[in-house]
C-alpha cells in the first residue's frame, strides 16, 4: 500500500456552512429543472389539446361541407353528424353558436336554442380557452369561426342552394323552412362560432403522474446530494463527536435524572438498574433501595398483571392505577412501559414511565367545582331575589292576621310560627346571596394571630359548652402583615371553627397551626378530632347545598372555599373516618405590612 510523503494533504474536511450552502445551491438547481419540466408538461398538454379541438373542428366542417355541397344535408343530418362526432372520447361538447351566444347546435339536443352567457371572440385561426360549465368539471375548450363551405365557388353555390331571406343553405333546405343551418350572407365570411369542450381529467392525470415522478426523482437527487454532502460532514466531526460521547451521555442522564416524571430502567434480568429521583419521590423508595430490586416489588400488587402484557410483547401506554406505595400513602399514577430491545433484536431490559396524577385530579376537581360554584352562584342570586320580595310579603300578613287574635291564641300562636319560619328563610336567602355575590376584596395589613384569636373568642362559649380543647401553634415572623380581607377571611376562618365544634357534640380538641414556608406562602390547619369525613363525601364537601347536618344550609364551606380563591389560595381536605377532618388553606406570597412603607400606599392597594 502507498503511502503519501504528505498525508495532511489528502484530509478535505470542508465547513459545515460550505456543507450547508452547496446543499441549498444544489436544492434551488433541482427545483428550478423540476419547475421547467412541469411548466414544459403543462405546454405541452395545451398544444395537444389545441391540435386536437383543431382536427376535430377542421374534421366535422369537412363533414358538413361534404353532407351539405354533396348530399343535400338537412338540417338533422348536420345535428346527427354533430352527436357522432362528439361521441369521440375525452370530449365533453361540440356546439355551433351565432355571434349573439344562441346555440344552434350541440350534442346535447336540449341546449339547442339556449343562449351561451360567456361567448368567446372568435377568429380566423384557433383559440383555446379553460372554462368550467355548470355543475360539470373544467374543460379546455378549443373555438374559431365556423365556415363549413369556405372555398366553394358563389356560382356553384347559387346552383347547389339558394338564397333564403339573405341567407344561404344548402341544397335540399331552401325552402322547406329549415333555416337553422342557414348562413347569412356569404358563407365563406359565416359569422358562426364552434366551439369543442374536452376532458382535461386524462390529461390532468397524466400531469400529475409526471410532476410526481418529476418530484421523485428530484427527491432521489437531493436526497443523494445531501447525503453525499453529509458524509462528507460526519466525516469531518467523527473525531469531535467522538471527543463529545462522553459529554453527551453526562448530559443525558441528567436530563434523564431529571425528569419530572418517574423512570424505571430494568436490565434483563428484569433488576432495576436505573431509578431516577421523580421516581424516588412518586415511591417514596430511593435508588439505593431499589437497585437490583424487581419492579413489583416498587409497584406492588399492580405490576403483575403489566408484566404479563409485556412478557407478550405489548406497550402499556398512561394506564391510570392507584398505587399504595406505603401503608398510609396511595398516589394516583399513570403507567406506561415497553421492551428495550437492542439492534440484533436481543431483550435488554424493561423501562417503566411513572406519572403523578394527584395535581392534575386536584385541578381538574378545582376546575369542576369553579365552574358549578359560578353556575350555581347565577342561579342563586336570581332565585334569592325573586323568594325574599314574597317573604316579606307573608311575614307582613302573618304579623297583621297575628294581631288580631288575643294572646296566647292558637291561631296567634300558628302565626307566631309562621313569621319564625320566614325569618328562617330569610336567614338561608342572605346565606345564599353571600355566596352568590361576587368577591370583592377590601384588602388591608392583618394581623393573622390577632385574627385567630378574635375568632376563638367567638366560638369560646359553644367549644367550652361541648368540653372542647383548643390550642394554636402560630409560627410567624413578628412583622408578619400581610394584605387581606380581614372581615372576609374572618368569616372564612369562623366557618371551619363551627364545623369542628359542630362535628364533636360530645368533646374532642381543635389544633389550629400558621406558619410561612420558605416561598412566603401561609399556611394554615384547622384540625378536629371529630368522626372525620366519608371518602365519597370528600370531593362534594365544597358544593353548595350539600350538607350532612339535619339543620345546614349546605352554604357554609362553599363560602370559605369561594373566599379562599379569591385571596389567590387554596383549601384542601384530608380526612379519615374514626380520625377527625383536617382543613388546610394556603394563601400565595402577599406583601407583608413592612413593606408598605406609608399610609398612602396602603390606600392605593385598597
Amino acid at each position: 500500500m502507498l503511502k503519501s510523503d504528505n498525508p495532511e494533504r489528502f484530509k478535505f474536511f470542508p465547513s459545515p456552512w460550505i456543507v450547508v450552502a452547496t446543499a441549498s445551491i444544489l436544492l434551488l438547481v433541482v427545483v428550478a429543472l423540476a419547475v421547467r419540466n412541469i411548466n414544459r408538461e403543462a405546454q405541452h398538454m395545451s398544444r395537444i389539446l389545441n391540435e386536437k379541438g383543431a382536427a376535430l373542428i377542421k374534421a366535422f366542417e369537412a363533414g358538413a361541407r361534404t353532407g351539405m355541397m354533396g348530399m343535400m344535408w338537412g338540417g338533422n343530418q348536420v345535428q346527427r353528424l354533430l352527436e357522432e362526432t362528439a361521441r369521440q372520447p375525452d370530449i365533453v361538447y361540440l356546439m355551433v353558436v351565432d355571434r349573439d351566444g344562441r346555440i344552434l347546435a350541440h350534442n346535447d339536443r336540449a341546449k339547442i336554442g339556449r343562449v351561451l352567457a360567456d361567448l368567446p371572440a372568435a377568429g380566423e385561426g384557433e383559440r383555446w380557452r379553460l372554462t368550467k360549465q355548470a355543475n360539470g368539471p373544467q374543460t379546455f375548450e378549443v373555438y374559431r369561426l365556423f365556415k363549413p363551405l369556405q372555398g366553394a365557388g358563389r356560382g356553384n353555390r347559387r346552383g347547389m342552394g339558394g338564397r333564403h331571406q339573405d341567407r344561404f343553405c344548402p341544397p335540399g333546405m331552401s325552402g322547406q323552412g329549415n333555416t337553422d343551418w342557414c348562413f347569412p350572407g356569404d358563407p365563406a365570411n359565416s359569422d358562426q362560432i364552434i366551439l369543442a369542450g374536452f376532458d382535461m381529467a386524462p390529461f390532468e392525470d397524466a400531469r400529475r403522474e409526471d410532476i410526481r415522478n418529476t418530484i421523485t426523482i428530484s427527491g432521489v437527487l437531493v436526497l443523494l446530494g445531501v447525503a453525499g454532502f453529509i458524509s462528507i460532514f460526519w466525516a469531518h466531526h467523527y473525531r469531535s463527536a467522538a471527543r463529545s460521547l462522553q459529554d453527551a451521555s453526562a448530559f443525558a442522564r441528567e436530563v434523564v435524572t431529571s425528569l419530572p416524571v418517574g423512570l424505571i430502567a430494568t436490565d434483563h434480568q428484569g433488576k432495576i438498574a436505573f431509578f431516577n429521583a421523580a421516581a424516588a419521590n412518586i415511591t417514596g423508595i430511593g435508588f439505593d433501595q431499589a437497585r437490583g430490586r424487581r419492579p413489583e416489588d416498587v409497584l406492588p400488587a399492580h405490576w403483575s398483571h403489566l408484566q404479563d402484557a409485556l412478557t407478550r410483547g405489548q406497550k402499556i401506554i398512561e394506564q391510570e392505577m392507584e398505587c399504595p406505595f406505603a401503608p398510609d400513602r396511595t398516589v394516583p399514577v399513570s403507567v406506561s412501559a415497553s421492551c428495550i430491545v437492542n439492534e440484533d433484536g436481543h431483550f435488554v431490559g424493561h423501562v417503566i414511565i411513572l406519572r403523578d396524577l394527584a395535581e392534575i385530579r386536584q385541578l381538574q376537581a378545582t376546575l369542576r367545582r369553579t365552574e358549578k360554584m359560578a353556575a350555581l352562584g347565577g342561579l342563586a342570586a336570581g332565585v334569592a331575589h325573586e323568594i325574599r320580595n314574597p317573604l316579606s310579603s307573608i311575614k307582613g300578613m302573618a304579623t297583621y292576621f297575628g294581631n288580631k287574635f288575643p294572646e296566647g291564641s292558637e291561631d296567634r300562636e300558628a302565626a307566631r310560627v309562621m313569621t319564625g319560619e320566614v325569618d328562617r328563610l330569610n336567614r338561608a336567602i342572605s346565606a345564599l346571596l353571600d355566596f352568590a355575590r361576587p368577591s370583592e376584596l377590601n384588602r388591608r395589613p392583618t394581623d393573622i394571630p390577632q385574627l385567630l384569636s378574635h375568632c376563638l373568642k367567638l366560638i369560646a362559649p359553644d367549644a367550652a359548652a361541648k368540653s372542647i380543647v383548643v390550642r394554636q401553634d402560630i409560627d410567624l415572623p413578628p412583622d408578619y402583615r400581610p394584605l387581606m380581607d380581614s372581615d372576609r377571611f374572618s368569616q372564612c376562618i369562623l366557618n371551619l371553627y363551627l364545623n369542628a365544634i359542630q362535628a364533636m357534640p360530645a368533646g374532642g380538641r381543635i389544633i389550629i397551626r400558621a406558619r410561612v414556608d420558605e416561598d412566603a406562602a401561609l399556611h394554615l390547619d384547622i384540625r378536629d378530632t371529630g368522626p372525620g369525613i366519608a371518602d365519597e363525601m370528600q370531593s362534594q364537601i365544597f358544593d353548595p347545598y350539600f350538607t350532612t347536618k339535619p339543620k345546614g344550609t349546605g352554604l357554609g364551606l362553599a363560602i370559605v372555599h369561594k373566599i379562599v380563591e379569591a385571596h389567590g389560595g387554596r383549601i384542601d381536605v384530608q380526612s379519615r373516618q374514626g380520625e377527625g377532618a383536617r382543613f388546610h388553606i394556603t394563601l400565595p406570597p402577599l406583601p407583608a405590612a413592612n413593606a408598605i412603607p406609608t399610609n398612602s400606599e396602603v390606600t392605593r392597594a385598597e
